[in-house]
């Protein structure tokens, strides 16, 4: 876990329980090749502002990164007639890893399309009250785990005549027990509880299904608390005790919009960082969208994405046994709770100022 600086809370570091999904380990390389993708809105301005601190961060810990850009998204589509061009594609498949900034109205057609193409079947995604964000609590420490792979994100959608849509949600017992095995894991290296989020007294079949097979995997760790919670009433309560929580699991959609939601209750969704997770491949992404209003501007927060290139250090670390990889990350963990404590570069969505840029320099200064 991370070094206890400054007070922060086991720093952002949540991937080190997972080790064991990569027994074994790979060789490690001399050079780490990254594919990038830039996105679109604010992506560019997020991309610009997050290589500043990998810049920093891999030139101290002698961390070798080619950065390799792959265009994907809505500038994609419009100059090649596809949002995920078959070059990007072959970029992505022949790196160790992908770092993406946000895209816009075409992420079913890149991301989802990414996270399906390469099993991704686990979104991580932290939570953690910062000071000076304007959370609702200071003791906010929490991690979002989606399955990322089926429920109707599938887009399994189709009309029947004018005025009926209707869309299948898959949902499988393998697919549901795997996520559950990576969300146990992880509550074992944090507080120990996980909490499974359904909405199974209505949908009895395809809920049901998804809680028991988190039964079953909550059946070998007697050592974490369990409980489950309707979706209706975890959203509430992340509002009304979101201190009550550890680990939360669900399915691809409920995750998608708690996430969200616990993100801003912690401040503000420009912090919120995630991972999609699969046994042999990651890409690390902000959880938040392209935000167009603001795109241009410079003033949009980079942690989020800062915070992202924290985990995919962590993720490296932890496939490659690299402990420069990993003291990276905490580095990145804990000069972004510097700043954000010293609260005098703060972006406009944490009440202040700063500009894009700004702020990534700021951190990028306390990475030592």
């Amino acid at each position: 876990m991370g070094h206890q600086i400054l007070g922060v809370m086991d720093s952002l570091s949540v991937l080190s329980p997972l080790k064991d999904m990569y027994v074994g380990g790979m060789p490690k390389p001399k050079e780490y090749v990254v594919a990038l993708i830039p996105g679109d809105g604010i992506g560019p301005e997020l991309t610009t502002a997050t290589l500043e601190v990998v810049k920093k961060v891999s030139e101290v810990y002698g961390v070798s990164i080619n950065i390799v850009y792959a265009e994907a998204g809505d500038n994609a589509l419009s100059r090649y007639g596809q949002a995920l061009p078959e070059r990007s594609l072959n970029i992505i498949k022949n790196s160790h890893t992908c770092l993406k900034a946000p895209v816009g109205e075409t992420s079913a057609d890149v991301i989802v399309r990414l996270r399906m193409m390469f099993d991704l079947f686990a979104n991580i995604r932290p939570v953690k009250a910062y000071p000076n964000t304007q959370a609702l609590r200071n003791d906010i420490d929490m991690v979002v785990i989606r399955e990322n792979t089926e429920d109707l994100y599938k887009g399994l959608e189709l009309t029947v005549g004018s005025n009926t849509a209707i869309a299948l949600r898959v949902i499988t017992y393998e697919a549901s027990r795997r996520v559950a095995e990576v969300a146990f894991k992880l509550a074992s290296g944090r507080r120990k509880k996980v909490t499974a989020v359904h909405k199974s007294n209505v949908l009895k079949t395809t809920c049901g299904l998804f809680a028991r097979a988190c039964r079953d995997v909550a059946s070998k760790y007697s050592e974490v608390v369990y409980e489950e919670s309707y979706v209706d009433a975890c959203a509430a309560n992340l509002v009304r005790k979101p201190q009550s929580f550890d680990v939360i699991v669900t399915t691809n959609m409920f995750g998608d919009i708690l996430s969200d939601e616990a993100a801003q209750v912690a401040g503000s969704l420009g912090l919120a960082p995630s991972c999609n997770l699969g046994y042999n491949y990651a890409i690390f992404e902000p959880i938040h969208g392209a935000a167009f209003d603001i795109a241009g501007k410079n003033i949009a927060n980079p942690i989020s994405m800062i915070l992202s290139t924290a985990l995919m250090f962590e993720w490296l670390g932890a496939r490659y046994g690299d402990d420069p990889c990993v003291k990276a990350s905490e580095s990145i963990n804990n000069a972004v709770y510097k700043v954000l404590q010293e609260g005098t570069t703060l972006t406009q969505d944490l009440g202040g100022s700063a500009k894009t840029y700004e702020v990534a320099k700021a951190i990028a200064t306390k990475i030592t």
